[in-house]
């Protein structure tokens, strides 16, 4: 019976997997429409590919190689799942007290994760969708999406998570969309720290950093509480004409920009 159910459990995996791949492939055109819509689509591919993840990696937390708590046993799945992402991600395997396993180093790590602000969510059973943080395992500028495993009885006793590299994906998503060279894409978080963008050198500064002025961030301040709109604004001596619009997925803000001579 239980070999019956892996087996059930590789078919199933592998069309997760085939789905994620068949996403990328659908997303591989071009955008060059007008600007409400390629940021529409902008905001849409990286949507898909970021939840993409998090169905994936719920398969595979439901699965008895998973729910045995065994990184041997659950290594397999994620290393398949690793070399289908497009944006070099690197997988993980949390144990309840914050150690983990890595497919960037191929076993467990001298590391802990307790100190992130996403173990609470994970250890009370609940999923992570875009948290940013840099790597413990590779240093990279990554996105956090993970999900927790639980127990028969409902315990939560690991957790599966996929640090997606932001600057790949940022790239990824460039590789999609034709902006002429005087206009780029970006999103911010919350607090207005970069999350994505075309540049980057950008990617993890906040507004202020970027522009060197602290006056631009309370700028952009003003209209994160919208959910979509126009914003114009300077940027090192640049006049800046942008439209934007919030992710109800990821609550970041996806803007398009575009450099008005």
């Amino acid at each position: 019976m239980s070999r019956f159910i892996s087996i059930l459990m590789t078919a199933v995996l592998a069309l997760c997997l085939w789905t994620v791949r068949a996403e990328a492939e659908t997303e591989n055109v071009s955008v060059k429409l007008e600007p409400e819509v390629a940021l529409g689509a902008y905001m849409g591919l990286v949507e898909e590919h970021l939840e993409g993840i998090l169905r994936t990696e719920k398969v595979i937390a439901g699965s008895i190689e998973a729910v045995s708590g065994r990184w041997e046993l659950v290594w397999p799945l994620l290393d398949r799942f690793s070399q289908d992402l497009p944006t070099d991600a690197t997988l993980w395997f949390m144990l309840p007290n914050g150690r983990y396993f890595s497919t960037a180093t191929g076993g467990l790590t001298g590391q802990n994760l307790s100190d992130r602000p996403y173990f609470p969510t994970l250890t009370a059973g609940k999923e992570v969708l875009g948290e940013l943080v840099i790597s413990k395992s590779t240093g990279q500028r990554s996105i956090v999406v993970a999900a927790p495993v639980f127990a028969s009885d409902g315990k939560v006793i690991a957790a599966i998570g996929v640090s997606v590299d932001a600057v790949k994906l940022s790239e990824l998503v460039d590789s999609r969309m034709t902006l002429p060279d005087n206009a780029y894409f970006y999103a911010l978080d919350a607090n207005t720290k970069v999350t994505l963008h075309r540049y980057p050198a950008r990617v993890f500064k906040t507004v202020s950093e970027v522009g060197n002025d602290e006056s631009l961030g309370d700028d952009f301040k003003k209209v994160m509480d919208k959910e979509q709109g126009v914003f114009d604004y300077s940027l090192n001596g640049k006049n800046m004409a942008s439209i934007f619009r919030k992710s109800p997925v990821l609550g970041w803000h996806f803007f398009i920009a575009q450099d008005v001579k």
